[in-house]
């Protein structure tokens, strides 16, 4: 396997990592509220719920210091370096364009990202962690 190759497969990894992140941190969210209704307590283990108030607050701090994710920098190193397309942009600005032709402003996204932060964080309230 040439090294284009290897690289291409070490980007598309952490593309896969990205992906499974953004998706914990979304439908994490959306499983407490479902849960809670449920019932189901694993919502309510505190390992759990740290864990996701930790990958959001990491989004949200990136997003006011105005940082790109740096699996999206280790994504595109690797494809650079593989003599593939970049982007230029965040992960999620880039995905969301794409895919839903968007086009919006950087601050749109820390506003969303930090409102999407609020609501974890309010989760601790409606959906009390064990423990807390």
């Amino acid at each position: 396997m040439d090294s284009s190759k290897v690289f291409l497969l070490a980007a598309d990894v952490i593309l896969l990592l990205h992906v499974l992140f953004v998706i914990f941190v979304v439908l994490g969210m959306v499983l407490v509220f479902i849960g809670n209704i449920r019932s189901w307590s694993w919502v309510l283990n505190p390992w759990f719920r740290l864990t996701h108030l930790a990958a959001i607050a990491v989004v949200v701090v990136q997003s006011w210091l105005g940082l790109i994710c740096p699996l999206t920098t280790i994504e595109m190193t690797l494809r650079s370096r593989a003599g593939d397309n970049v982007y230029s942009d965040s992960f999620i600005a880039h995905w969301l364009e794409s895919i839903l032709y968007y086009q919006l402003q950087p601050w749109v996204f820390v506003v969303c990202y930090t409102a999407f932060a609020a609501v974890v964080v309010a989760s601790w309230f409606w959906v009390r962690p064990r423990g807390f």
